[in-house]
């Protein structure tokens, strides 16, 4: 995130951000929910996305500490969710999944978008 942050004040135009994911900060960085806040300021987007890329709130992702950092941040824009399965065999092969990391497709809308709205408001 400080490189990409670095990156976007150096560009200096309204229209460069970065996309912060979840996903990609469980792995990536030292303090995953830290970064949020040091860089709140160039964050235009957000995936939402659990460790494993399955149903958000199913792994061990920080959502309390995420969406507090978002929140306090003034964040106020989109939230996607990511999740990954096997519908795409090409996608799926590039990405190295070869499970399904929800029981359905419907599931992981529903029960992500629920598991959001109680996430944000808690965080408010």
């Amino acid at each position: 995130m400080a490189d990409a942050a670095d990156y976007v004040k150096r560009v200096n135009h309204p229209n460069c951000g970065v996309m912060f994911d979840t996903f990609h900060a469980n792995i990536e960085e030292k303090d995953p929910v830290g970064c949020i806040s040091r860089n709140i300021d160039v964050i235009k987007h957000v995936h939402i996305s659990e460790n494993d890329r399955g149903t958000p709130g199913k792994g061990h992702i920080d959502w309390p500490g995420t969406f507090k950092a978002l929140r306090s941040g003034g964040y106020d824009q989109w939230l996607v969710i990511e999740a990954f399965g096997r519908a795409l065999p090409d996608l799926a092969a590039a990405t190295r999944v070869w499970r399904d990391f929800f029981p359905s497709r419907d599931g992981v809308y529903i029960e992500g978008l629920k598991f959001i709205q109680e996430q944000w408001k808690a965080a408010g």
